[in-house]
């Protein structure tokens, strides 16, 4: 073998050395040994980096507080006044704090610890569930293609698909011991205030029940819908300005019902300006979704947002996606679409969105941008 095939070889080795490494998660990387600075595979190019300076002027420092929605209020004599507090926040900010939801604060915080005690499992027992195939029930994973991204996101995730929870539950993991009961009456919960606040937007969107039955077939599609939960973990990083734990994206489905823990890292695009969301205790960030968007023919906006990490804490989310049937189709309702308002975007289904995104990888609006009628 000649000398310079020997160094390809060894070039190749090592190449794919590296690449099993990241592949295993940022955890395992931490955990290998002392990490005094981001390795380069996580490094984004400047113009993408947190930075924040007071000279940016993308980048507010102080946090946003977010519209809050009392859940109890849209279940009372004052539902009026809250359906219009929640249309507002869903048009002015694509974003709300949702309060009061009778998901009680045990169930709250045994859903945020078994996340937690799921990642400290050992990387053999979490490497069993890591699959790079999109439409697998149960997948653990890191960034959001380990193979294929050109800079790797600093988090591990682990993903459940969740409904009809028969369906679903038996793949789950077995570790910890408690991780389906928990997770499973969390997602069960979860499902059903989705619904409930679902119904609240159809109502504040003014589609009411009328003599086809828009609104009662559409809630009922709901009741079968798709539900996916995602518990991100995001370990301490010794250089956080360099990298971020997700980047600038919206999500695909109607609504994303987000728990997290004390530790700040959510920032949503506000104004053309990156704002931090102060986490209230056992609330519920709640956001508009590309299907909401479309669904609503424009008129509420799937937002932009990104996490950021730190170098002192570790942090814990858990989202719980809601949308149609996977085997559904999205389109604007026909009660918002007339000749002031003519139809802003072409039908789609999740078959589009996972040959979208399997071939380019999801950044920031891109797939909904993909789906507007010019």
């Amino acid at each position: 073998m000649s000398p310079a095939m020997a160094l390809n070889e060894q070039r190749s080795k090592d190449d794919a050395e590296e690449r099993s490494q990241y592949e295993k998660g940022v955890k395992q990387l931490c955990e290998k040994g002392h990490i005094h600075a981001v390795p380069k595979k996580y490094i984004l190019p400047v113009s993408e980096r947190p930075t924040k300076s007071v000279e940016d002027s993308k980048v507010v420092n102080q946090n946003l507080q977010l519209p809050i929605i009392d859940f109890s209020e849209l279940l009372g004599p004052n539902r009026p006044q809250a359906l219009q507090s929640l249309a507002n926040a869903c048009q002015q900010y694509g974003f709300f704090q949702l309060v009061n939801h009778c998901i009680s604060d045990d169930v709250v915080r045994s859903m945020i610890d078994v996340s937690g005690r799921f990642f400290d499992l050992p990387l053999e027992e979490r490497g069993q569930y890591m699959t790079t195939d999109m439409a697998a029930p149960v997948r653990c994973g890191t960034s959001f293609s380990q193979t294929k991204d050109s800079v790797l996101c600093w988090r591990d995730f682990l993903k459940l698909l969740c409904h009809p929870l028969p369906d679903f539950l038996p793949h789950w993991p077995v570790s910890p011991v408690d991780f389906r009961e928990v997770v499973g009456t969390y997602a069960e919960e979860t499902r059903h205030l989705f619904l409930v606040v679902m119904e609240a937007i159809l109502e504040g969107l003014g589609i009411v029940q009328n003599e086809e039955g828009e609104e009662e077939s559409v809630v009922k599609e709901f009741e079968n819908g798709s539900q996916m939960m995602v518990a991100n973990f995001y370990p301490r990083c010794p250089e956080p300005e360099l990298t971020l734990g997700i980047p600038p994206h919206s999500d695909y489905g109607f609504l994303t019902l987000l728990l997290q823990d004390e530790v700040e890292g959510l920032q949503v695009q506000y104004q053309d300006k990156w704002v931090t969301v102060q986490p209230i205790p056992n609330a519920f960030v709640v956001n508009v979704g590309d299907h909401l968007e479309i669904y609503s023919n424009g008129k509420y906006k799937s937002v932009l947002h990104r996490v950021v990490v730190n170098e002192v804490k570790s942090r814990m989310s858990v989202a719980s996606l809601h949308s149609l049937p996977f085997n559904c189709t999205v389109k604007p309702s026909p009660k918002l679409v007339d000749e002031a308002n003519p139809k802003r975007y072409m039908d789609t289904d999740f078959a589009s969105f996972l040959a979208y995104v399997s071939s380019r990888g999801p950044n920031k609006k891109d797939f909904l941008e993909s789906r507007k009628l010019h």
